[in-house]
């Protein structure tokens, strides 16, 4: 594999399909189904944690001075909600080895 990759949806649809044998509308309904669940979860608040894989946080950000970059004139920042995903130690060192088999 030359240069950065990404994986879509289509990728793994293939994928499931290849290891599954399901139709490749079964397939792309299995892997929508699968990522509409862990999104209603996050829209809810709740965690998500695939184990082997890692988890899925939303966390409420409160509201902060910051400055603009570029001109260092001071700007509020709204309270906002964000998703953060924290590698499990299995994908990790999954990540960590095949970068060096390379």
């Amino acid at each position: 594999m030359s240069g950065q990759q990404t994986v879509t949806r289509a990728d793994l649809c293939d994928a499931v399909h290849d290891a599954v044998g399901l139709s490749r509308a079964e397939c792309a309904q299995l892997v929508e189904r699968t990522l509409d669940l862990i999104v209603e979860a996050l829209e809810r608040g709740e965690t998500v944690k695939l184990s082997g894989f890692g988890v899925f946080q939303v966390r409420d950000k409160r509201a902060r001075m910051g400055r603009n970059p570029k001109t260092g004139v001071p700007a509020a920042i709204n309270p906002r909600r964000v998703i953060s995903f924290r590698a499990s130690q299995i994908m990790k060192s999954r990540v960590h080895d095949a970068h060096l088999a390379v």
